[in-house]
């Protein structure tokens, strides 16, 4: 094809003119192509962005409807894990079919987790009812055949009897409420007539007051370890015409806290002595409080420490939130401390004698979020894996835990060693390639991001076999408030917050040692008030009361 071009004329001036004109129209034309392109790029990632933030706020209510909806258990569906397998055959390309679906097991949630591994998947057989307490009190109901029954039929011999068969009931009698009358003789002299003697009242918890130390205890127990509020207890009095207001035990409740303080605070200096101790914090709202709306939020502080065979729980009020208040409850303290990602706990690690633990479940949560936000399983197999990987990681983590449970720290540590050490290597590896993999602001690639800025933390529990790998011993320890800040909603005042903390705080740790709540604070409230020295105190203390060498040595 021939194409139709003017001659070139033969003046120079002339083409250099015609040249210098062609590169401005080039430059235009360039100068359009660049801007074009630009907005171009510019659309495209808006559009990328807009994906990205739609994607988004459908992870965020898949969750929310999952939460809504869904079990509340974080343990992982056997059947929606089936898809996927472990890290290292994902990233090997393998398909689903081609691989053994795994089963992640020993739910870090669940403590004693009844999941069972694959080589373990049998038939469980129930156990048989538990037996009755051996220290209850029997009474023996015979239920005899008539006496025209006990001939035999056949020949009219009289039976005899070759044994007997025996089964229990539980039997209910309701509790027995009565009145102590302190009665106390005046004596005078008929002669002299100089004064009256009288023998003084024993010391009592609440001087002047009607309530006695088994009766403290009820009320505490009830509320602080029953979740049963005053305005309840209240009308369950009433059922037996005893007028107590919720005011009143209210301010007993105050008193007795205020009371019990200087065995909490023994309790807090054996908390410190010892080198590991676990925190964690849980909101609780005060509607009488200084420089505060009823609306805001103060937070309950909690600790977990002292030697596995006499565990001390200890929680403190405060109106904030702000690392202030971990420094001041840690104070003095050197050695592990256990706590979430939280920043306000940092300020603590300035000091090089106290070590940052990390909480693997914490992050497993997060992974567990991703997890349930995902489309589906689709989705999931075309490349939205990482929190299937994630999991299948810390999962493995959590079944060595489940294999060494019981063994002794030493075994523990070497254990981990050998098993974990590998795994934690390999999983920081994979942690480090996926960022770039998945969008930052994601539920996976959030994930991903607070495992990894938690990493050293998270190893500690390699150093001490007496560490646990999270969290969930305090976590756990701090439910029952959670629990009972469902029913009573609010503290009315920062006295009565106070004294809430210093009972939770005592009958956990009397729980944790193994003491019936109501038998030791009825000893306690008794005992306490004629306490003089700190060896009194210190024989109260629930780790170190034990009802049985009480029972010998009275």
């Amino acid at each position: 094809m021939e194409t139709d071009l003017q001659p070139l004329p033969n003046d120079v001036a002339v083409l250099q003119q015609l040249l210098l004109q062609a590169r401005a129209e080039c430059a235009v034309l360039h100068s359009t192509l660049h801007a074009t392109n630009a907005a171009l790029d510019a659309k495209t990632a808006a559009l990328i962005a807009e994906q990205a933030e739609i994607e988004r706020l459908r992870e965020r209510l898949r969750l929310y409807l999952w939460k809504r909806f869904g079990p509340s258990s974080e343990r992982s569906s056997q059947d929606q894990l089936q898809l996927f397998n472990e890290p290292e055959i994902l990233a090997n390309g393998e398909t689903e079919d081609a691989a053994h679906p795994a089963t992640l097991d020993a739910d870090p949630e669940a403590g004693d987790s009844d999941a069972a591994s694959p080589e373990s998947a049998k038939p469980r057989h129930r156990r048989g009812r538990r037996p009755l307490p051996a220290w209850m009190e029997r009474r023996r109901v015979v239920h005899d055949l008539r006496e025209h029954e006990k001939i035999c039929p056949q020949d009219g011999t009289p039976l005899e009897q070759i044994g007997e068969e025996s089964s229990e009931q539980l039997e209910f009698i309701p509790a027995t409420v009565r009145v102590i009358q302190n009665v106390r003789p005046k004596y005078a002299c008929p002669r002299c007539e100089n004064g009256v003697r009288i023998a003084p009242l024993p010391p009592q918890p609440i001087p002047k007051s009607m309530a006695s130390p088994s009766l403290l205890a009820q009320i505490a127990v009830a509320k602080y370890c029953d979740a049963l509020p005053l305005y309840r207890q209240e009308a369950i009095w009433e059922r037996v015409e005893v007028e107590l207001s919720r005011t009143t035990m209210a301010n007993w409740m105050i008193a007795v806290g205020r009371l019990v303080r200087p065995v909490i605070n023994l309790l807090n200096d054996d908390l410190l002595a010892y080198d590991i101790v676990h925190c964690d914090e849980t909101r609780v709202q005060v509607l009488k409080e200084s420089g505060k709306t009823a609306q805001s939020q103060s937070f309950l502080w909690g600790r977990l420490g002292g030697p596995r065979e006499r565990p001390i729980l200890l929680f403190d009020y405060d109106p904030t939130r702000g690392g202030e208040v971990a420094e001041r409850l840690l104070q003095g303290f050197e050695g592990f401390v256990q706590v979430d990602g939280y920043s306000g706990y940092n300020g603590c690690f300035a000091n090089p004698k106290v070590v940052r633990v990390g909480c693997m479940a914490h992050v497993r949560r997060k992974f567990d979020e991703a997890l349930k936000a995902q489309a589906g399983a689709k989705q999931a197999i075309k490349g939205r894996s990482k929190a299937h990987q994630g999991m299948a990681y810390i999962q493995k983590l959590y079944r060595i835990e489940r294999d060494i449970r019981g063994q002794d720290p030493p075994a523990r540590k070497a254990a981990r060693e050998v098993l974990a050490g590998p795994i934690l290597t390999e999983m920081k590896a994979w942690l480090d390639a996926s960022k770039g993999d998945v969008p930052p602001t994601s539920l996976v690639g959030r994930a991903i991001s607070y495992a990894s800025e938690q990493w050293n933390s998270l190893l500690r529990y390699l150093d001490d076999g007496r560490l646990e790998i999270d969290n969930n011993l305090m976590e756990n320890a701090i439910r029952p408030f959670a629990i009972g800040r469902k029913n009573w909603l609010f503290s009315d005042t920062v006295h009565g917050a106070e004294a809430s903390a210093n009972l939770y705080g005592l009958i956990q740790t009397a729980r944790a040692n193994n003491l019936e709540p109501y038998g030791y604070l009825s000893h306690l409230f008794t005992e306490l008030p004629k306490a003089t020295t700190v060896e009194d105190y210190e024989r109260l203390l629930p780790t170190r009361w034990r009802p049985e060498v009480e029972s010998r040595t009275s």
